[in-house]
Parts: C-alpha cells; structure tokens; sequence
C-alpha cells in the first residue's frame, strides 16, 4: 500500500496520520516519490498490492479540461502527473485505490471526471462549512451513503458524520462510476468504480477518524487492506 505525497521543493511529505491509517487496519505502508516515467510507473504498479492517495494541494485544472479559475489555490505539476499516470495504471490492472480528499479528486479526474477548482465561488447555492474551523478530528457535517454501495457495505451505515477540509471537490463522474456519498448541500462526498473490485474516493479525512476498533473509519481502512491482500 502507498501513500501519495506532498512536497515544499525540496522535501517530500506525508502526515502520519495516513500511515498509522493503514498499520491500524494490518497493512504495509510503503510511501512513493514522484514517478512520471512509463517503465517506472508499470514497475512500480506491478509490485504495490493497492494505492493509496492522500490529501494535499490543488489539482491543475488543465488536467480536466479548463484553465486557471481566480480560486485555485497551488499546485505541484509533478505530483498530479505522476499521480494521474500512477492511478490510470492501477486501473488498469483493477488492483484497490483508495482515494482521500485531493486523492478522490484526482482519482476521479483520472477516470474521467472532473470537478470544481473553487466550490465556494463555482456554486450559487448556500453551502456547508466544508473547510472547517473545528480541530481535524471533529466531525462537522452528515454524508449520506448510497444503499448498496461499496461505501455502505464496509460502514454498515446509510449516514456518516465526517470532518472536512477542502475548497475542491468532484463535480461529475464517468461511465463505470457512480456517486455514492453526498453532502446535504449536494457536495459530492464519496465516489467508487462500479467494474473494479475496490475503487473508492472520499472526500473526507478518515484518516483522522480512527477512534475505536469498530469505527466506521477503520472499516473503510481495513476493507482496503483486505482487498489488497486478494
């Protein structure tokens, strides 16, 4: 399993939250640098069990077909190339991805989405707080989960209360993906593929919801795992 990472020019990182994530749930985190050659990207997919893609900057909305809206805050070019080639990969050998926050967007984008660069300016409507003001374990809004879902076969449940912390989210998804979690604002909350075995994206950070052993958080975690053990 791996965790997608963030950089400040001259440093790779990632919070350690996402790692102990995914020791919590009984897997191997194995974090990646940047790949954004064919062969190194084929070796490196041929040896990871799953991917997982973390949080972090925005995506470049060249990627999905539009230029720079006023509300895009930074990007790291490398990191979406090599993310969006690494991701594509994946797909195509259908091992797990699990996707959170920036990681579903992404994962989205490379299934042939696309999403909105700035919610709070793109969208008329009146929204929920979705980058918060609470601590980053707190949960502050209700997503509903989609019967049937991958999403509620892991959780068990048809509503999650979720922290949030983005500017960023999905807008559309492709053919062989649904929608399968929604805030009540309508903010597209969770994502999965509907011809892979486990393909999830969540807008959330549930990284930082890992409170007890039967924690929905933990489910998604050790659902992944175990996917990535098949």
């Amino acid at each position: 399993m791996t965790a997608s990472m963030e950089t400040d020019k001259s440093n790779y990182l990632v919070a350690n939250r996402n790692v102990k994530a995914i020791q919590a749930a009984g897997g191997i985190p194995i974090i990646l640098p940047y790949f954004l050659r064919a062969e190194e990207i084929k070796e490196i997919t041929n040896r990871i069990d799953g991917l997982y893609a973390t949080g972090g900057y925005d995506i470049d909305p060249i990627l999905f077909g539009e230029e720079p809206h006023p509300g895009l805050g930074n990007i790291i070019p490398e990191r979406d190339q090599s993310e969006l080639a690494v991701i594509k990969e994946m797909l195509e050998k259908e091992k797990p991805i699990l996707g959170v926050c920036r990681g579903s967007q992404i994962l989205n984008v490379a299934a042939g989405g696309d999403m909105y660069q700035d919610i709070n300016t793109q969208i008329n409507t009146e929204l929920l707080q979705h980058s918060q003001k609470a601590p980053f374990d707190y949960r502050s809004h209700f997503v509903d989960v989609a019967e049937g879902s991958l999403l509620h076969r892991l959780t068990g449940k048809h509503k999650l209360r979720v922290n949030s912390f983005h500017h960023q989210a999905n807008r559309s998804v492709h053919e062989g993906f649904r929608i399968s979690g929604t805030a009540s604002d309508g903010i597209i909350e969770a994502i999965e593929s509907e011809i892979h075995p486990f393909v999830l994206g969540l807008q959330w950070h549930p990284e930082a919801l890992i409170h007890e052993e039967d924690d929905p958080s933990l489910q998604i975690y050790q659902g992944f795992i175990k996917a990535c053990q098949q």
